[in-house]
């Protein structure tokens, strides 16, 4: 899978863009601030729905534009040459529109699987230095990408979230007795919903850990040098240990809701769920949060990331690999293990501020990018 065709209009600091691309390697280059990871988020939004960089759609819209279309052609493999034409229109503060093959989609979700893309960039760090929700969201984002239905899982999970949190809040500061009967049977429909939508997604969340271990073992230790044993482990706010069938996942959390009512009750909060779980990264025998070196951290993040691009390859499917700004955060020995490791991807996508930062093993077409105007090196 790799896209042919990107076009912006209104995204970003882009106006009006034509991008052709091809599988292989892709090279944007030039001065921070000109516009190189607009494309590539422009590609990775198409793919996610979300961006690496904001958590709100306002910033994509060019300051001054009413709203931003961004639009791809995709080919399903270098031996198969149908292709796609993803597109979405970006409204701030409005749902999204979507279409394929210029036929509109009922949700802008529909869109999720007909493009698949693994991006790291600076902001990975946060994964392993940050707090527990940045590593939900990576696990989150890698379910979604093998199995798309979840996007509607974890929506319809969040929904439900917010309104018990409501209702939790409202009664805060109360015991569990004194909680009158209308509440209590509102809170066991909530526990019930929450339950079994939390259930399939730690159900999804343990089965790609699962798979991801010897991947993520295999990439640190190809790009670091020494130290070079990692492992992540599932930390859970409902006792889950192990993989398990959906319904039984369902009955711990259930099961757990129940225990921790009165708790959840006097604190206004929901303590349990998957919104509450962690992932323990490890880099030998110590966890790699507060032990890691800069490097070594570096060397984790990407690792996780090449990792995700490895599962998604022994799904079937051939992912746009994106590296944005990488090159210049790694020391010349890892700049050089990163591109042996990712030199084979069908399409890989690099931006970078100077062009001597990428190695010579990752050579393709460049384009030099200076105040969004994108033109190729020839």
């Amino acid at each position: 899978m790799f896209v042919t065709h990107l076009s912006l209009a209104d995204f970003r600091s882009y106006e009006l863009v034509e991008v052709p691309l091809a599988a292989g390697v892709t090279v944007f280059t030039g001065a921070n601030g000109q516009g190189k990871t607009n494309l590539v988020e422009a590609v990775e939004f198409l793919a996610t729905l979300g961006s690496h960089r904001v958590a709100s759609e306002a910033p994509l819209v060019r300051a001054g534009a009413e709203r931003a279309l961004v639009r791809a052609r995709v080919q399903a493999g270098l031996d198969d040459e149908r292709s796609l034409l993803l597109e979405i229109e970006i409204v701030a503060g409005r749902a999204n529109r979507a279409s394929l093959n210029r036929s509109p989609l009922r949700r802008a979700r529909d869109l999720l699987g007909a493009l698949r893309v693994v991006l790291f960039s600076p902001e990975d760090l946060a994964i392993v230095k940050g707090d527990p929700s940045e590593r939900r969201r990576f696990i989150d984002e890698l379910t979604t990408a093998r199995w798309p239905r979840l996007a509607g899982v974890r929506a319809d999970y969040d929904r439900v979230l917010r309104q018990r949190s409501t209702l939790l809040k409202s009664l805060s500061g109360r015991s569990g007795r004194s909680v009158g009967p209308e509440a209590a049977a509102t809170l066991d429909v909530w526990d019930g919903q929450l339950a079994t939508l939390g259930a399939e997604l730690v159900a999804a969340r343990l089965v790609t850990l699962d798979e991801l271990q010897p991947l993520l073992a295999s990439a640190y230790a190809d790009i670091a040098p020494t130290n070079n044993v990692a492992a992540a482990v599932y930390k859970s706010s409902s006792a889950v240990t192990s993989q398990a069938a959906v319904a039984e996942l369902a009955t711990v959390l259930s099961d757990r809701m129940a225990q921790r009512r009165p708790e959840e009750i006097a604190r206004g909060q929901c303590l349990v769920g998957p919104h509450r779980d962690d992932l323990t990264l490890n880099l030998g025998e110590l966890p790699a949060k507060g032990y890691a070196s800069h490097g070594e951290s570096w060397s984790y993040a990407l690792a996780l990331r090449l990792a995700a691009f490895g599962l998604l390859r022994a799904d079937g499917v051939e992912p746009v690999l994106i590296l944005d700004d990488v090159f210049a955060e790694l020391d010349e020995d890892r700049r050089r293990r990163l591109a042996e490791r990712v030199a084979g991807a069908e399409q890989v996508l690099i931006t970078a501020a100077v062009a001597a930062d990428v190695p010579d093993v990752l050579s393709g077409r460049r384009f030099t990018v200076q105040s969004a105007h994108v033109e190729p090196v020839e």
